[in-house]
C-alpha cells in the first residue's frame, strides 16, 4: 500500500486524524467497558463513568480538603478554587518540581567544567558514572533518615535520581564541540573561560535544555515516590490516600490532571528553547 512507503507524506486533515486516532480509540474503549460493567453492577468504582468523574474533578477543584469543606461555602468561584484540594496539591508538588530543575542547572555547568577542564573531568568523572549507577529510589529510606521526612529528601531523591544523568549529557555534549572551534577560540586570544561559555556551551545549549526536558518525567516519577511514602500534600500523596478507598472517580481526574501539566511544562520549554535558538533543528 502506498500509504505505508517511507516517501508517502499525509496530508493536513489526515495527518490531524491520525494523531487523535489513538485517543478517540482509547476513550471510546475506556468507556465502552465502563458502560458494559455498570450495566452489571451499577456500584462498580473500577471504572467510572465520564458523570462520576466530572462530579469528582469539580469537587476537588472547588472544595477544600478534609475540615475545611465547609469553609467555602458563600465564596466566589476564584477564591473556592483557590482553597480547594486540587489546587494546594498542585502548589504542594509544583513547588518541589521547580526547585528540582532549578537544581538541575548547576549540574549542567558541573559537566561543562568536567569536559572543558582535564583535572575538573578527573576529580569528577569516575565518581558521578558510578553515582549515575545507583538506582535512586534504593536510597530513600537513606535519605529520609539523613533529612527527615520534609521538603528537603524529597528534592534530594530527585537530585540524586536525575542529576547524574543531566551531568554526563552535558560532559559527553561538550566534548563532541569540534577541537578545531576550541583551538579558534584559542588563536583568536579567548581565555579559557571565554572558550567555555561563548563557544561550547552556546552550542550545546539548546541540546541541553532539551535533555533535561526529556528528564521531566523522571523528576516526577521521583517527586511522585516521595510523595507517597512521606508527605501530608501533594498530587502524589493524594492519589495515594485516594487509593485506600479506590477512589478511582477522583484517581483518573487526577492522573489526566498531572499529564496535562507536564505536557504544558514540556510545550512550553521546547517553544523557548526554540525561540531563544531559531537556528537549531532537533533530530
Amino acid at each position: 500500500m502506498s500509504v505505508l512507503r517511507m516517501h508517502a507524506v499525509p496530508t493536513r486533515a489526515t495527518a490531524w486524524i491520525l494523531s487523535w486516532a489513538l485517543f478517540i480509540a482509547g476513550i471510546c474503549a475506556y468507556f465502552t467497558v465502563a458502560r458494559q460493567r455498570h450495566l452489571e453492577n451499577p456500584d462498580d468504582r473500577v471504572t467510572p463513568t465520564l458523570a462520576q468523574m466530572a462530579q469528582a474533578f469539580a469537587d476537588a477543584a472547588l472544595k477544600a480538603p478534609g475540615d475545611e469543606a465547609s469553609a467555602g461555602v458563600g465564596q466566589s468561584l476564584g477564591a473556592r478554587f483557590a482553597n480547594s484540594m486540587l489546587w494546594k496539591d498542585t502548589q504542594a508538588t509544583g513547588r518541589r518540581f521547580l526547585i528540582s530543575v532549578a537544581l538541575l542547572f548547576p549540574a549542567v555547568l558541573l559537566g561543562l567544567h568536567m569536559a572543558m577542564f582535564p583535572f575538573i573531568g578527573s576529580f569528577f568523572l569516575r565518581f558521578v558514572q558510578f553515582f549515575d549507577k545507583i538506582v535512586a529510589l534504593s536510597l530513600l529510606p537513606i535519605l529520609f533518615i539523613a533529612f527527615g521526612i520534609d521538603e528537603l529528601a524529597k528534592i534530594m531523591l530527585i537530585v540524586v535520581g536525575v542529576t547524574p544523568t543531566v551531568i554526563l549529557d552535558t560532559f559527553n555534549l561538550s566534548k563532541s564541540v569540534p577541537r578545531e572551534q576550541i583551538v579558534k577560540g584559542f588563536t583568536l586570544g579567548a581565555g579559557d573561560l571565554r572558550v567555555a561559555y561563548r563557544i561550547v556551551l552556546k552550542q550545546i545549549w539548546p541540546r541541553v535544555l532539551n535533555n533535561i526536558r526529556l528528564n521531566l518525567k523522571a523528576v516526577m516519577l521521583f517527586l511522585f515516590a516521595g510523595e507517597m511514602i512521606a508527605s501530608t500534600d501533594g498530587l502524589a500523596y493524594r492519589i495515594a490516600l485516594l487509593r485506600r478507598h479506590m477512589g478511582m472517580d477522583t484517581i483518573i481526574p487526577y492522573v489526566l490532571w498531572v499529564a496535562l501539566l507536564l505536557f504544558l511544562v514540556d510545550l512550553g520549554m521546547s517553544r523557548l528553547n526554540h525561540w531563544l535558538h531559531p537556528w537549531f533543528e532537533e533530530a
